[in-house]
Parts: structure tokens; sequence; C-alpha cells
């Protein structure tokens, strides 16, 4: 089938009946009348409604190749920049409408497995049949508008388990067995955010070390999340009400973080990646781009995001009167800054894009690295100018009933501000200790601090790929050996040798590692 709509991704949600536990109950109602989903299912019916609306429908499908029928454009894979520059306008559109506080929207998910797709060449040396099953699974969930949540990392009693030898049962996720019928796997995985809230799951964990000929540790597949032996256990709900003016953000935008137990789960072996070979299970993940193409995608969420952030600050300026006070004025234009540098990074991302091995078209990684890099550190930083132009105003909330009830009077006469009620002035508050303060808004800021790993992670994806730093060094270099050449002699034309032996050596070392990644 082609696109699908908000009732019947619901619809599918709620038949799957997945097994899912939170607050020590195992959850028995639909998933989408459920106070910690409803509302992240909600929002999230309204994305896939938007793709088959008039108004938005020629910007967010592309017609399938296998049907003709219109399929998601977030699963485009791009061939030209025309190509990216379509798929970043219909990503943003979906941005726009949660904001960027959904981290796994669909269209994460979509971006993943298009660019595992594209580069499933790579399995085909090592198992034909891998690499059919990568590109029939993107077409699968292409063609069926397919809702993925995924599980990339092992606890950490898992990757300790691999090296204490003296426990009983080790605790690390593998494969207990290969039969004619598929895979077995036990153990546990993080962070299965909106593990509850999607169709299926895609588990691709960091391999761990092995001794044996096929390690048990390296494997990637994606199955049905509601398969006999898959338990979801979530933390606690952030979604701490119904009401858009007491919870405007986590009524909406709660997304469930959590802990995925498979225990003896069968993975059919037309649903398997990748087995055994804990190299290729790294190299696929680095030579398929995914993290590339996955921050093409983020990027898109984040500048929502900021553009939220700031139209806040913005708000909460004008409503208390502070558009005279510079200190302010200085840290709205902090996120001002922020925001222009993320779009300036997406521009030049896709200006400079350029065809891989395979055809498709990749944006450039060093702009988007840089996004990457700089936003753990961008974000916090937006929060702490809310809380700071905030202040106790982010205390004093009172709810939306204290405004039914015989306070009102002194709520109206007492809480309101510059051309804006007493009701106005709180919601708007609300909004911004929901953004700033709250629960939801702790996670949110984590969440941001490690999309893509920790801080060291991060900074080597983006210091390793960055191939400029060689051009600055030869600058340097040629700079240096102008001044160290023989004093006697031509020592111009001796530096300048000295500074093109160096260049031409420099360049030949570009090319010979390119020629190996490729």
């Amino acid at each position: 089938m082609p696109i699908k709509s908000g009732k019947q991704y619901t619809d599918r949600i709620d038949r799957a009946k997945a097994d899912i536990w939170l607050h020590g109950r195992r959850v028995s109602e639909p998933v989408s009348v459920h106070p910690a989903f409803r509302g992240l299912v909600s929002t999230q019916a309204s994305l896939y409604d938007m793709q088959g609306e008039e108004e938005y429908k020629s910007a967010m499908t592309y017609a399938s190749p296998v049907t003709g029928d219109p399929v998601g454009l977030s699963f485009l894979r791009p061939v030209t920049k025309p190509d990216l520059e379509r798929r970043r306008k219909m990503m943003s559109l979906w941005a726009g409408r949660h904001h960027g506080f959904l981290g796994r929207a669909p269209d994460y998910m979509n971006t993943a497995v298009m660019a595992f797709g594209a580069a499933a060449g790579l399995l085909t040396e090592h198992n034909p049949q891998y690499a059919d099953n990568m590109r029939n699974y993107y077409e699968y969930c292409r063609e069926n508008d397919i809702t993925l949540s995924h599980a990339f990392i092992v606890p950490h009693s898992g990757r300790l388990s691999t090296f204490l030898k003296t426990l009983e049962q080790p605790e690390a996720a593998r494969v207990i067995e290969k039969n004619k019928d598929g895979i077995v796997v036990s153990g546990a995985f993080l962070l299965a955010t909106q593990g509850a809230t999607a169709e299926e799951i895609l588990i691709f964990p960091a391999p761990l070390p092995s001794l044996a000929d096929e390690n048990p540790h390296a494997f990637a597949f994606a199955v049905p999340n509601h398969l006999p032996g898959i338990r979801f256990i979530c933390r606690e709900s952030f979604a701490a009400g119904d009401s858009p003016f007491d919870y405007p953000l986590s009524s909406r935008f709660e997304e469930m973080d959590m802990l995925v137990v498979f225990d003896r789960v069968l993975v059919p072996h037309d649903r398997v990646f990748l087995y055994g070979d804990e190299s290729l299970a790294s190299s696929f993940i680095e030579q398929s781009r995914f993290h590339t193409h996955a921050t093409h995608q983020v990027l898109c969420r984040n500048i929502a995001k900021t553009e939220f952030v700031l139209g806040t600050v913005e708000s909460m300026i004008q409503m208390l009167g502070l558009r005279t006070y510079t200190q302010v004025v200085e840290k709205a234009a902090e996120i001002i800054a922020a925001l222009e540098t993320l779009k300036a990074l997406l521009a030049a991302s896709e200006l400079q894009a350029k065809p891989d091995r395979w055809g498709t078209m990749v944006p450039a990684p060093e702009p988007l690295y840089t996004a990457n890099f700089l936003y753990p550190k961008l974000y916090p930083r937006m929060i702490e100018i809310i809380q700071l132009i905030g202040a106790s105003g982010l205390v004093m909330i009172p709810g939306e009933q204290d405004f039914l009830s015989p306070a009102e009077g002194d709520l109206s006469r007492y809480l309101k501000g510059i051309d804006a009620d007493a009701r106005q002035r709180v919601g708007l508050f609300r909004l911004a200790w929901e953004l700033g303060a709250s629960s939801f808004a702790g996670r949110q800021t984590l969440y941001e601090r490690f999309f893509f790993g920790d801080s060291v992670k991060v900074a080597n994806r983006l210091y390793n790929n960055y191939e400029d730093k060689d051009m600055c060094r030869d600058k340097v270099s040629r700079f240096v050996a102008k001044g160290i050449a023989p004093t006697s002699g031509h020592t111009g034309e001796a530096g300048d040798d000295a500074a093109k032996q160096l260049h031409s050596q420099q360049i030949k070392k570009r090319r010979k590692r390119a020629s190996e990644q490729s």
C-alpha cells in the first residue's frame, strides 16, 4: 500500500499489541488511548495525515518506482542535488509540525533505511542474501509506510559481561542459535525510543569483541515489535497531563524511551542484514554514510526547534517589556546567531554534496558534523537563557483549573503582562517551564547532549572527516618552510621547493586515503 493516513497508523499500532511494561504493570489498553502514549500517537498521526492532504501531497510524496503510487518523500534515495532539496523541504514540513521535539519522528528511520538500502552492495561479498534482504527491507518500508523504531546500544552490564568471565549467565546481547528458520537472539538493547509507538524495530548494536569465527555479538536485523519474546520496559512517563494549557509540550510530544528485551526471539533469515562479521558491521555504518544522511534530517529538526526556542524567548521579552534591556537583547542575539549558523551549515551541506560510489547524492559531511558538534553545546545554553529571562515567572505558574476557580479574579489582576491578560501570560510561562525546567525539559536537554553519542565520539567524527585540516596544515608548512630555508643561495626558491615537495606528499597521502575509502 502507499502512504498511510493517521487513522491507519493508529490502527496498526493498536493491533500490534506489543508487550509493554510501564510503572510495574503490563499495558493492557490500546496504545493510542493510554495516557503515556496517546498525545504522541495523536501528533504522529497528524504527520501521516499531512502526506495525503492536497496542500502538502506534492511536497511530501513521490511516485513509487515499483507501483507508481505516492510514497513518503523521506524514503527517497537522492541522486541529484535537487533531490536533496526536495527531501529537506519535506523533512522541514514535518519538523515544523512537531517543532523539533520528536527526535524519532518517522523520517529519521526512513532516512536510515534509505542509506542502508542504497549501500547494500557492501554486504554482497560477505553474503549476497544479506544484501538482498537489506534492499528488500528498504522497499518494504517505503511501499508500506512502516513506522520504525531502533536500538543501537547494548546496556553497560552487557558490555561488562564479555570481560567478566565469572558471570554465570553473560548479559551481552548475542545470537544463541542459528537454525534453518533464522537466528535466535537473546539480550537487551537501549534506547528504543518510540518502541511502543512504532510497528517494527531495527536492531544494529556496535559489536562487542569475540574470539569466535562468527562473532555472536555482531548482527543487524529488523522485526515487528510484537514478536514472541520481545518485551519493552518503559522509563517513567513525562506526560504529566492532557491539558494543552498546563502541559503544552509533554501532552503532545512526549516520546517514550525503553529498554527492549529479547528472550530467545527467532529472527527469520530474510530479516537478517548482517551476522558474525565484526569488521563489516563497523564499516557498513561508516560507508553507508548513515550518520551523514541522518544528520541532514536531524539538522532540519534542530532548526525547527531553535526557531521555536527563539519564538518563546521573543514572546517573553515582548510580554515583560524587556526590549530596552541590553543584557536581555544580547541573550536573544545568541539564539539568533545559533539559528543562522545551523541554517548556513544545512545550506552548505547541500551545496557541497557529492555522489558516492553507488550514485547516491550525499550531503557534505563537514558542515553536518560541525552542526552535530555545536548543537549539544548550543541547546543547553538556549535553555539556560529561557531560565534567566523567565526567572521567578517560571515558578509562579497556576494551572488551568485555577482560572476556573474563585481565585480567577486575583490571578487576572496580578499576573497580567504587557498587552496580554493573565491567562495568556501564564500560558506562555507554562510553555517556558515545560521547555526550560520540567522533567520533559530535562529529558530533551539530555537527549540533545548525547543524540549522536558522547562529545568525544562526535568530535572524532568531525575531526576524522574534515579533510580541509590537511590543507590548512599545508599552508602553515609552506609558510614555515620559507623561514627555515638555508640562509645562503636562493633562499626563496629553496623554501618554495621544500614547501612544494611537502605539499605534493600531502596530496598523495590524501588521494591514497580517498582511494582506500572508496
